[in-house]
C-alpha cells in the first residue's frame, strides 16, 4: 500500500497534464504547459515545464499539441528535438500567450539560439509572441567595448522537414528573428517582426542552406534585412512581404562563409513586396575575393518602393564596415536575374545599381516594366532617376525608367 500512493500521484499528474480531444479522425491530445508547472507570470523560468510537455507530446502515439495558454512565460532557452511519434501527424506547438527571454544581455546560454526546433519531420508552430528583449545586448554592442555576450536568434528551425510557422510575432530579437537552417519544405506564413531601425543584425527571416522554403504574408520592421537569403539555398518562394524599416530583401552576403567550398543560391522568386523607407529594396550582395559560387535563376516581380535608398542593387564589393575589406574581384558569378514590374520612388538619384565583378561579370540581367522616380530636394521634388552599370550585361523590355545602362 505504501508504494500505491506515489503511483496514484503520478497517474493523477499525467491525467491533469493531458487533455484528450474527442475521438475521431482528428483525435489527439493537448499538453498544456501550465499543467507541467509553467507559470504565466513572466518571473519563474518555464523552460523545464515546456520541455517536459514537449517530451510527452513528442512520444505520444496520437496527434499531439503543446499548448501555451495566455500569459507571459519566461523561458531561459529551450531546444525541442525530434523526431516525434505523434501518431504519424505533425506535432503542433500552439502559443496563445507571450514567451519572453531573460532580461539583460547574455543570460540565455552561448549557442546563438533562444528557441529551437530541430530534427523534426512534420511540425506546426503557431501563434503567440516571442519577446527577445534584445535592447540590453544592442546597447552593449553600441558601446563597442568588445566584451558583449553572444547574441541569440529568437526562433530557429534546424535540420527539419515539412514545417509550418504560422502567425508568430517576434519582438526585439537580440539577433535574427526567425531562422530556417539546413531544412527542407518549410513554410513561414503570417509572421510579424518588430524591432527598431537601429537594432543591429536583426534580420527578420533568415534562410540558410535550405530548399523548398516559402514565405507568405510577412510584416517586417527591423534594423537589418527583412528577409536574408544566405548560401546553400535553392527553390525559395517569397510572396507578399511588407518591409520597412529595414535593409530590404537580400540574397547574400556570399563569398565569406567558412566551411563551404562553393557558395550558391538558385531558383528564387520574390513576388509582390512593399518597401517603405528601407536602405535597400531588392538586393544581391557578395564580398570581393576568390571564394567561388554563383547566384542564378532569380525573379523579382511586382514590387513597390516608397522612398527607398537603393531600390534595385547588385553589390559585388560588399563591405559594410568599409574596413578590412577583402581585396580582389568577387568570384561569385551572377546570372539569369529578372526584375519585372518594379515601381515607386527612390530616395537617392541612382535607382538601379548593378556593380558587378570584374572577373565574373553579371550576365542575363533582364529589366521589364520598371518605373522608378527619384524624389529629390524640397525645391526639386521630382527629378529623373539614373542607373549605373559596371561589368553587367543584359536586356530590357517594355517601359524602363530610369533608362537602362545595360
Amino acid at each position: 500500500m505504501a508504494m500505491a500512493k506515489p503511483i496514484l500521484s503520478l497517474l493523477a499528474h499525467l491525467h491533469a497534464a493531458v487533455l484528450f480531444l474527442p475521438s475521431g479522425p482528428a483525435a489527439g491530445a493537448i499538453y498544456n504547459v501550465q499543467r507541467y508547472g509553467a507559470r504565466p507570470d513572466g518571473l519563474a523560468d518555464a523552460a523545464a515545464p515546456f520541455l517536459r510537455a514537449w517530451a510527452d507530446a513528442c512520444r505520444s502515439t496520437r496527434p499531439a499539441t503543446v499548448y501555451v495558454p495566455p500569459g507571459r512565460y519566461l523561458v531561459s532557452s529551450a531546444t525541442f528535438t525530434g523526431p516525434c511519434h505523434s501518431g504519424g501527424a505533425a506535432v503542433t506547438f500552439a502559443v496563445a500567450g507571450t514567451i519572453i527571454a531573460p532580461a539583460g544581455a547574455g543570460r540565455r546560454g552561448s549557442s546563438g539560439r533562444w528557441i529551437t526546433f530541430e530534427n523534426m519531420d512534420g511540425l506546426v508552430v503557431s501563434g503567440g509572441t516571442l519577446d527577445g528583449r534584445g535592447r540590453a545586448l544592442w546597447a552593449c554592442r553600441a558601446r563597442r567595448q568588445g566584451n558583449c555576450p553572444t547574441p541569440t536568434s529568437s526562433l530557429t528551425i534546424a535540420n527539419s522537414r515539412e514545417v509550418t510557422v504560422s502567425g508568430v510575432r517576434s519582438v526585439d530579437s537580440e539577433l535574427f528573428h526567425v531562422v530556417v537552417l539546413q531544412s527542407h519544405g518549410v513554410t513561414v506564413r503570417g509572421v510579424a517582426v518588430e524591432a527598431p531601425a537601429d537594432s543591429p543584425n536583426t534580420d527578420g527571416i533568415h534562410i540558410h542552406m535550405s530548399s523548398h522554403v516559402s514565405v507568405y504574408d510577412a510584416r517586417i520592421s527591423t534594423g537589418d534585412d527583412c528577409v536574408s537569403i544566405g548560401p546553400g539555398n535553392s527553390h525559395l518562394w517569397i510572396e507578399r512581404v511588407a518591409c520597412g524599416p529595414g535593409h530590404g530583401i537580400s540574397i547574400g552576403s556570399l563569398g565569406k562563409q567558412e566551411g563551404m567550398a562553393v557558395e550558391a543560391v538558385e531558383n528564387v522568386t520574390v513576388k509582390t513586396a512593399w518597401f517603405t523607407g528601407t536602405t535597400n529594396g531588392l538586393r544581391i550582395k557578395t564580398w570581393g575575393g576568390s571564394k567561388p559560387g554563383f547566384v542564378r535563376g532569380v525573379t523579382f516581380a511586382d514590387a513597390t518602393m516608397s522612398g527607398v535608398d537603393n531600390p534595385i542593387i547588385i553589390d559585388q564589393r560588399y563591405c559594410p564596415s568599409d574596413s578590412s575589406c577583402p581585396g580582389g574581384s568577387s568570384s561569385i558569378r551572377i546570372s539569369d536575374v529578372r526584375y519585372v514590374g518594379i515601381r515607386g520612388s527612390s530616395a537617392t538619384p541612382v535607382a538601379v545599381n548593378f556593380d558587378c565583378s570584374r572577373s565574373n561579370p553579371c550576365s542575363g540581367i533582364r529589366l521589364q516594366d520598371v518605373a522608378l522616380t527619384y524624389y529629390g530636394t524640397r525645391n526639386r521634388p521630382v527629378v529623373a532617376a539614373t542607373s549605373y552599370c559596371r561589368n553587367a550585361q543584359g536586356s530590357t523590355r517594355g517601359l524602363v525608367l530610369p533608362p537602362s545602362c545595360l
